[in-house]
């Protein structure tokens, strides 16, 4: 069911509400009882005839013109004053507009800007004529400072009832204005379509494939930024990795087995459970990472050039580094609870304050390795290559 209000040709009050069902012949009579003429015809705002009832919008302001006969109709127009008549009708209900808009004029009528959002912006500025002392240009068009590009689809909404948007025009920007105008039921199509044109938010983990393709993209001396990315699961295996920026990376799960890591920055990335065997870590930047339950076996953090690998309050819990070489290496403060050191190289590393409970040290060379603070509850220091002195621990 729509609503529809319904005038007598010419005037525009004492109107009547009306429901429209059926047909169209049904509104002429109904229109014929509620305003009591012998209504004929139908036309809208604009002027324009009415010939099948679906053209007949909700709330549609309509005026119902009555029948006469075609000889009265050519004395009417030979009469002036009732000729007048018809032309001050045109006047009345089709009053054209022209808006200068950022530049270009745009022309529609009075009832386009009132009837379809009567709270709107635009709907209060000109339902009244010049109750709001809109300012104009030379040539008497209403000055509006807003982008025409954007306002045309509002305009043609307001026309038609459809949000039709040119190709190259921004959905955001059309959005902006009619919030601005204040038109609500647009804004909220306006808001559905821009979040559907939106890309969803991609966190899939990056693929070997991919990150290929990066790395044959730069040169061996560019620095490749991967700070923040997301590698969980992907198999960088054997991959030359030299100086990459991977900090606070997601590489857990991840292969880098014989990867070459040397120089690269993992400050606080995730490498849990990854498996990093035979990997070459030469002076690595691990502060504060989580390697925990990793597998480091047979990994070399020894620089020839002297660049000590860093460790420093990383977290490596349960981790399997058997048979690394890790001469000089910073450990101070990390968690190595539960790991598995055996036969690896500590001489001169940094273990102060490192928490080594239940941590299998079998095999390992600690020549001039510190010690100090560390927690050794559990540890076991079987067939240790040199012998460990009390003073490297309480030095």
């Amino acid at each position: 069911m729509k609503r529809v209000t319904l005038f007598v040709n010419g005037t525009s009050v004492y109107g009547k509400v009306a429901a429209v069902h059926g047909s169209l012949d049904d509104l002429l009579s109904v229109a014929s009882s509620k305003l009591g003429i012998r209504a004929s015809s139908v036309y809208n705002g604009n002027g324009g005839l009415i010939d099948d009832v679906t053209l007949i919008r909700d709330d549609d302001v309509l005026y119902i013109s009555e029948e006469e006969s075609c000889d009265d109709l050519q004395d009417d127009l030979r009469d002036p004053e009732k000729a007048q008549t018809h032309t001050d009708w045109l006047t009345l209900n089709v009053d054209w507009l022209t808006l200068n808009v950022g530049g270009r004029c745009f022309t529609t009528t009075r009832s386009t800007l009132v009837s379809k959002e009567p709270e709107s912006m635009l709907a209060h500025m000109f339902r009244e004529k010049d109750v709001w002392g809109n300012k104009r240009d030379p040539q008497g068009a209403y000055l509006i400072d807003r982008s025409p590009d954007y306002f045309e689809p509002i305009l043609n909404y307001l026309r038609h009832g459809q949000l039709i948007i040119n190709e190259g025009i921004n959905p955001l920007g059309v959005l902006e204005e009619a919030r601005f105008f204040g038109i609500e039921q647009l804004a909220e199509q306006l808001e559905t379509l821009v979040k559907s044109s939106q890309p969803p938010d991609d966190h899939s983990p990056l693929t070997r494939k991919e990150f290929v393709r990066f790395l044959l993209a730069t040169t061996t001396k560019s620095e490749l930024r991967c700070q923040g990315l997301n590698f969980t699961g992907a198999d960088l295996s054997r991959l030359d990795l030299r100086y990459i920026n991977f900090k606070m990376a997601n590489l857990r799960g991840a292969n880098l087995t014989h990867a070459n890591l040397s120089g690269a920055n993992l400050e606080r990335a995730d490498l849990s459970m990854a498996s990093l065997d035979g990997a070459n870590l030469q002076g690595v930047k691990m502060l504060c990472t989580n390697a925990e339950g990793a597998s480091l076996r047979s990994c070399n953090f020894e620089d020839p050039a002297g660049v000590k690998a860093n460790l420093e309050g990383a977290n490596l819990k349960g981790v399997d580094m058997e048979g690394s070489q890790m001469t000089g290496i910073n450990l101070r403060v990390a968690t190595l609870k539960n790991a598995k050191l055996k036969n690896c190289n500590l001489r001169g590393a940094t273990l102060a304050g490192t928490d080594l409970e239940n941590c299998d040290l079998s095999g390992c060379d600690l020549q001039e390795a510190n010690l100090r603070g560390s927690n050794v509850k559990g540890a076991i220091f079987e067939e240790m290559l040199t012998p460990l002195h009390m003073s490297q621990s309480v030095r």
